[in-house]
């Protein structure tokens, strides 16, 4: 999909702000989950309840994602929950085929 077709959704960047500062503050509380990811990542955040967000991210990653650059998945059961001390994000490392 090119760069110039594709649609963002409406607040696309804030949303994916607030859920990337979600994850990001949930790894920094937590050093050993971030120690047992790969250095210098793509983090790709998939909110189970935001499934514009999560296609949208998908795409983003088509388009921006670099060869040989770690993927780390983030799936989220809520979009809009401020800590994950119920529910943590399933991070998820795609394995090369």
């Amino acid at each position: 999909m090119a760069k110039s077709k594709m649609k963002a959704p409406p607040n696309a960047v804030e949303r994916n702000l607030a859920l990337t500062g979600q994850v990001t503050q949930y790894l920094l509380e937590r050093p050993h989950v971030l120690d047992s990811l790969p250095e210098d990542f793509v983090l790709v955040v998939l909110p189970e309840d935001d499934p514009e967000i999560s296609w949208y991210n998908i795409e983003l990653l088509k388009i921006f994602g670099k060869e040989g650059k770690p993927i780390v998945f983030a799936r989220l059961k809520s979009s809009r929950m401020p800590f994950f001390e119920k529910d943590p994000p399933s991070l998820y490392i795609p394995l090369a085929a």
